[in-house]
This record gives structure tokens, C-alpha cells and sequence, in this order.
């Protein structure tokens, strides 16, 4: 263990991710798994940011939108899954203590501004769906712009609060951290020092920017039923449907994971079906993301289907 001395105290400067070190026969199958995930998770997302932005039929508010998720996705998994291959593969699981931090800043203000840019897909698609005549006044691009901002700006404000109060805490205890990547909960309860306050705002903060948003996008969809429900005929509504079915199903996916993790009882005995939970968001969510929108929607169908055959038709 790496220590240093300040003001007469022993204070840990590394920590060590354990990662799954339960299953260590398996590294090297998890490793090419996690890989592959990560693979296919940026080109996903990456492909629906060209598809965007090189269609012209596609710079819309909803797409806009989508591009900052894609956008997100990428640096969300690129902050957790190459340090956790390395230390499922590499024999050195040490982090140190400013990495560990750096790490946790940038997952709770990218998740938590997840959280926020679904809420504002859903308002994009309320007001679509629900006061299409006013939809184009309502929606401008300046108010795009403003919404996504502020979405970014806010979130990263916040866990900046929790990083300010994290970062003045003492570690001078044990070193380990039962986990792939620095979550707030195991990092905090290694700490010496008394940190109720440091997890009650922590708790306030980030229940503000998830529980929030999930009310707003409740109420959102439930606007948004009505006002489907009232079209007369079949296909009208399953038009109206398909145009936001697939914001729908990511909002499942990744508020589904989100709850069903910290549901999960924190005891020891259930520490590795609480990794396997935080994978489910931290990793597959951002990987199926791409993937329920390519599969889902139209115009990303159709914007595929025209950049191959520029390319095969290159290719002749």
C-alpha cells in the first residue's frame, strides 16, 4: 500500500479496484466480453452522431437530442471499461486516490445528465406529439441548444458539490474497493472521518437529478397516451406512437437498471449480483442504446440505408 504523511495522519494515496477477482479464472473470457462491449458501444454511437449530422433530414430537435446521448454514451463508458479491462487482465489494480475521484466526477455527472437529457427528449416529444401546430414555434433550435446545455451544465455543477466534500475527507484505513470502477458508496465508507454529511447531500443531489426527471417524463407519457388515445384511427396512432417508442424503451432500459441496482441489499454475500446490476447500466445499457434506435426508428433506417448505398455505388 502506498502512503503518505500529512498533519500526523497516515493517508492512503492509491486505492485498490478488486474488480472480479471472485471469478479470476475467467479474466480472460470477461476481458474479450468487456472488449466487445466497448467496441460496439462507441462505433454504435458513433454512427448515429455521422448519421446526424451528415443528414440533413435528421437536424431536427429529436435528433439533436439523441446526438448529445450518443455523444454522452461515448465518454460514459470510456471512463469506466478501459481501466476495468486493465484490471481485469493486468496484475496492477491500484488507482490513485485523484484518478479515483476523477473517475466518479465524471460518471455521476454523465449519468445524472442522462437522466436530464431523457427528460427533455420526452418534453421534445410531448410537445410533438401533443401541440404539433405550436411544435415548431415551441421547439427552436435556440431553445435546443439552451435545454441541452443546461442539462450538461447543471449536472456537472452539482456532483461538483459532492466531489468538493469527498475530496476533503480522510482515507487512512483499508485500501480496497469491492468493485470494477469508483462508485460514490464504496469509496465513502473507507473513509476515517464522519461522513453523514458528504452522503446526505450526495443522496439529495443525485435524487434530485434522477427522480425528477422520471416524474417529468411520467407525466410526459402519460400526456403523451392520452393524446394518442384520442386519434381515431389505427395507423394514425401507431405513427404516433413509433416516433417516440424508441425514446420510450431506452428510458425502460436504463431506469430499470438504474432502480434494480440500488434496490439490491448491500451485504457482503450479494456484493457480485450488485456488480452485476451496475454493469447492466454502467456497460449493455450504453451499448444497447444505438441499437434500440437503429432497430426502432424510420429515418434512421432509411439514413442508413442511403449512406451504404452511397458507398457501395463509391465502391463500383
Amino acid at each position: 500500500m502506498v502512503i503518505l504523511s500529512w498533519e500526523n495522519q497516515t493517508m492512503i494515496a492509491e486505492f485498490v479496484l478488486r474488480g472480479f477477482s471472485s471469478i479470476q479464472q475467467l479474466n480472460i473470457l470477461l476481458f474479450m466480453m468487456f472488449l466487445v462491449f466497448y467496441i460496439l458501444t462507441v462505433s454504435g454511437n458513433i454512427l448515429i452522431v455521422l448519421l446526424v449530422l451528415f443528414n440533413r433530414h435528421l437536424h431536427t430537435p429529436m435528433y439533436f437530442f439523441l446526438v448529445n446521448l450518443s455523444f454522452l454514451e461515448i465518454w460514459y463508458t470510456s471512463n469506466i471499461i478501459p481501466k476495468m479491462l486493465l484490471i481485469i487482465i493486468a496484475e496492477q489494480k491500484t488507482i490513485s486516490v485523484a484518478g479515483c475521484f476523477a473517475q466518479f466526477y465524471f460518471f455521476g455527472s454523465l449519468a445524472a445528465t442522462e437522466c436530464l437529457l431523457l427528460a427533455v427528449m420526452s418534453y421534445d416529444r410531448y410537445l410533438a406529439i401533443c401541440q404539433p401546430l405550436h411544435y415548431p414555434i415551441l421547439m427552436t433550435g435556440s431553445l435546443c441548444i439552451r435545454l441541452a446545455a443546461s442539462s450538461w451544465l447543471c449536472c456537472f455543477l452539482l456532483t461538483a458539490i459532492t466531489m468538493v466534500l469527498l475530496c476533503r475527507l480522510s482515507f487512512c484505513g483499508p485500501n480496497e474497493i469491492d468493485h470494477f470502477f469508483c462508485d460514490f458508496t464504496p469509496v465513502v465508507h473507507l473513509s476515517c472521518m464522519d461522513t453523514s454529511l458528504t452522503e446526505t447531500i450526495a443522496f439529495t443531489t443525485s435524487s434530485a437529478v434522477t427522480l425528477v426527471p422520471l416524474l417529468l417524463i411520467t407525466a410526459s407519457y402519460a400526456c403523451i397516451l392520452a393524446a394518442i388515445l384520442r386519434i381515431p384511427c389505427g395507423t394514425g396512432r401507431r405513427k404516433a406512437f413509433s416516433t417516440c417508442s424508441s425514446h420510450l424503451t431506452v428510458v425502460m432500459v436504463f431506469y430499470g437498471t438504474l432502480i434494480a441496482t440500488y434496490l439490491v441489499p448491500s451485504a457482503n454475500s450479494s456484493q457480485l449480483l450488485h456488480k452485476g446490476f451496475s454493469m447492466l447500466y454502467t456497460i449493455l445499457t450504453p451499448m444497447f442504446n444505438p441499437i434500440i434506435y437503429s432497430l426502432r426508428n424510420r429515418d434512421i433506417h432509411k439514413a442508413l440505408k442511403k449512406c451504404l448505398s452511397k458507398k457501395s455505388g463509391f465502391l463500383r
